[in-house]
């Protein structure tokens, strides 16, 4: 029997929800007479400083044929306090899934045969302010739109690829995509916050129409806080669709050139970058990375967006940091004590500046030697550069017979999130196992870094 309402996973020690009797496993119907649709409903009807909560106790507790009992709640408390529940549907609702057919789509470019959950394809705008994800806005009803308003959410996250209506459908396969687009005017005059990204395809959306893109966005400013331009991410598994090329290096000084031009004119009007180049596109024009006050405070790092310079910067504060602590006696001097062979593996894209580190780190500890090795995506193809797409196989067959000293460092991207599973569901204890050395995870920080040879 499906049990009503939305069930809760968790009730926090303490707090109400466990004082007036709420527990895990029992069902939230409504809350002042009113059935929550989502997360967003619940979070706002719960700022009332009188609340009447219907609860459904959970079925468990009872016999196939017995009704479950149903309490009615009456809770006084501040407008700010929580209940201290959470729900085992995060969302409170279904997840919306995305009904474009992208021509730059990479879970297109997937193989067969991996697990369910990497094929799904969400385009729910709710999870833009839940999770950060960017969103078309053709799946966005005007129910949707109007909700984000009536509670004022942001930011989110738009997917724009172009401000060409026409390209626009075309790109995304939707004959809607274009006219989905009047909506950032709804959420402007709303003065809700927006970011932004470009998905750069050569000879689609780039050129004249990235130009004509750029212009068009800089009139939600300063709404529009960022927008990101990322080259389009092409694996070896393309057979049937459009046909994409990768870019060169000639088209990443262009595309840099075009942005920087943007860049120096916006921030005169409006003391703000705005648009900003991904780092594959420095790397693969082979330009310095821009410093850390170009980024406004790195609003784009999941789209690679700052990531190295960041971590560069921390990196070297972390060594300034220690030498000064140990200068002024507030740290003992570990510098020829540690002793030991560490080894770090990393996708063609960081390589670079992970073997900069390495020797930064060899620097200051004499008696440290760190391996730096650059897998190569044997996967999904070559031109898949970045480490958060590297597979568990890929990793076991380039590290064998490799020297991998006591530890072995990976980055964090490379699992799933809150996991210990590769993307091919290698998991990491079968790669120790296969490897025969212990492995540590590097967090995004570049204070990471340090904090392990100490380990």
């Amino acid at each position: 029997m499906k049990q009503k309402g939305h069930i809760i996973k968790s009730v926090e020690a303490g707090s109400i929800g466990e004082e007036v009797g709420i527990e895990p496993g029992d069902s939230l119907l409504a809350v002042n007479q009113e059935e929550p649709e989502d997360i967003f409903d619940y979070q706002f009807m719960i700022q009332e400083e009188y609340l009447e909560i219907l609860i459904e106790k959970n079925r468990a507790h009872y016999g196939t044929k017995e009704e479950p009992e149903q309490w009615i709640l009456e809770i006084e408390k501040e407008e700010w306090e929580d209940l201290g529940i959470e729900f085992e549907n995060g969302l409170m609702d279904e997840y919306r899934s995305c009904h474009n057919k992208c021509i730059f789509c990479f879970i297109d470019q997937m193989p067969k045969g991996m697990r369910e959950t990497l094929y799904f394809k969400d385009d729910d705008s709710r999870l833009s302010f839940l999770q950060g994800n960017y969103v078309t806005l053709t799946n966005m009803s005007d129910k949707d739109l109007d909700k984000i308003i009536k509670y004022h959410l942001s930011p989110i996250n738009i997917s724009f690829q172009t401000m060409n209506p026409e390209l626009r459908c075309k790109m995304l396969h939707n004959r809607f995509a274009g006219e989905a687009l009047k909506k950032v005017d709804r959420l402007y005059e709303a003065g809700i916050t927006l970011n932004g990204q470009i998905v750069l395809c050569k000879g689609v959306n780039d050129g004249k129409e990235l130009e004509y893109s750029i212009k068009e966005l800089t009139r939600y400013l300063p709404n529009l806080e960022s927008v990101s331009v990322v080259p389009v991410g092409l694996s070896k598994y393309r057979e049937g669709l459009y046909p994409l090329e990768p870019f060169t290096r000639e088209d990443a000084v262009k595309v840099l050139e075009m942005i920087h031009r943007w860049q120096e004119k916006v921030y005169g009007e409006y003391g703000m970058h705005f648009i900003h180049a991904s780092d594959e596109w420095y790397i693969l024009a082979g330009e310095e990375m821009p410093p850390a006050g170009n980024y406004d405070g790195y609003l784009q790092l999941e789209n690679g967006v700052g990531m190295i310079r960041l971590m560069m910067d921390e990196f070297y504060q972390s060594i300034e940091d220690y030498q000064l602590a140990v200068a002024n006696k507030k740290e003992k001097d570990r510098t020829d004590e540690i002793e030991k062979t560490i080894s770090m593996a990393t996708g063609k894209l960081a390589y670079p500046f992970i073997k900069e580190i390495a020797e930064g780190l060899m620097k200051l500890f004499p008696k440290v030697d760190i391996r730096v090795y650059q897998i190569e995506n044997e996967f999904f193809g070559e031109m898949i550069t970045v480490s958060g797409l590297l597979t568990g196989q890929d990793l076991k067959k380039q590290l064998t017979g490799k020297v991998l000293g006591e530890k072995l460092w990976l980055p964090q991207n490379m699992l799933r999130s809150g996991e210990t599973v590769f993307l091919d569901d290698f998991t990491l204890e079968e790669l120790e196992t296969a490897l025969q050395v212990p492995i540590d995870i590097v967090k995004s920080s570049g204070y990471e870094f340090l904090q392990l040879i100490f380990r």
